[in-house]
C-alpha cells in the first residue's frame, strides 16, 4: 500500500486528487490538508510513500516545503504554474502535474511512481555517527560534534567541535544521512540545530559561527527550533 499525502490549499483540488486515489486499489491518503504547517508536523511522527504538493499556498509554498525536508519521500507537484518545473527535478520531484488535472495525466503520474520503486526510507537506526569518506578513507563523525555544514564548490566542508572536515559529497545527498535535528539554513547550509544557541531572522548562533538563514527556510527553520526546545 502506498501511503500518501495531499498538501493543496484548494479544497476542490484536494477533492479531485482524493478521488482519483479513491480509484486505485493500492493508494491510502493518510493525509489532506491545505495547511503546509500542519503537513510538517505530520511528517515529523509519520511516514509518508508519496505528496502530492501544490506549489502556490499561503505561509509556505510547495518549493519551500520541499527545499526545507531533510528526507522527503516521492513527490509530484501540482500546480497551475509551470515556471517551476525545471527547479523542481533538482529535487527528484517525480513528476509535475499541470491543473485542472486530468485522470490520464493523473494515472500517468502514478505509473511513473511505481516504475522508481518506493522503499521505506533509510533511517539512521541507533547510529550516533556520520559514516563519509575523507582523503579516501572512510570515516565516522559524532552527529553531536557536527554543528553545521557548508557547501564548498564540488565538495562539503563539515565543521566540528575539533575540526573541519572537507569531503567530496553534495549537499542534497548528504541530507538523506543527517538525523531530524540537521536542517538546511540556507542554499549553501545546514546546520545542526540542537547546538543552536540563538536564532535571528538572518543566522544561527552555534558556538561562535553565524550559520545564515534565508528568506527560503525562514519558517521551517524557526519552527523546527521551537519544536525541538519542546521536546
Amino acid at each position: 500500500m502506498i501511503k500518501i499525502g495531499i498538501v493543496d490549499d484548494e479544497i476542490l483540488a484536494r477533492e479531485v486528487l482524493e478521488e482519483y486515489c479513491s480509484k486505485i486499489d493500492n493508494l491510502e491518503v493518510i493525509l489532506s490538508t491545505g495547511n503546509p504547517l500542519e503537513f510538517i508536523n505530520f511528517t515529523h511522527q509519520n511516514d509518508l510513500d508519496l505528496i502530492f504538493l501544490d506549489i502556490e499556498m499561503p505561509e509556505l509554498n510547495g518549493m519551500e516545503i520541499l527545499r526545507s525536508m531533510i528526507k522527503p519521500p516521492k513527490v509530484i507537484l501540482t500546480t497551475a504554474y509551470s515556471e517551476y518545473a525545471l527547479e523542481s527535478y533538482d529535487y527528484g520531484v517525480v513528476d509535475y502535474l499541470l491543473k485542472p488535472i486530468k485522470i490520464e495525466r493523473f494515472l500517468k503520474a502514478i505509473h511513473k511512481v511505481s516504475a522508481s520503486k518506493i522503499t521505506e526510507p533509510k533511517k539512521n537506526k541507533g547510529s550516533e555517527e556520520l559514516q563519509v569518506k575523507h582523503n579516501g578513507l572512510p570515516i565516522n563523525i559524532s552527529f553531536k560534534s557536527i554543528q553545521y555544514i557548508q557547501s564548498f564548490g564540488n565538495y562539503l566542508k563539515i565543521f566540528t567541535d575539533s575540526r573541519m572536515y572537507l569531503i567530496s559529497e553534495t549537499l542534497i545527498n548528504i541530507t538523506t544521512l543527517l538525523p531530524e535535528n540537521f536542517q538546511r539554513t540556507h542554499k549553501s547550509y545546514i546546520a545542526n540545530l540542537n547546538r543552536v544557541a540563538k536564532a535571528t531572522r538572518t543566522h544561527v548562533l552555534i558556538e561562535d559561527n553565524e550559520v545564515p538563514v534565508s528568506t527560503t527556510y525562514k519558517v521551517i527553520v524557526f519552527k523546527k527550533i521551537d519544536n525541538l526546545a519542546e521536546l
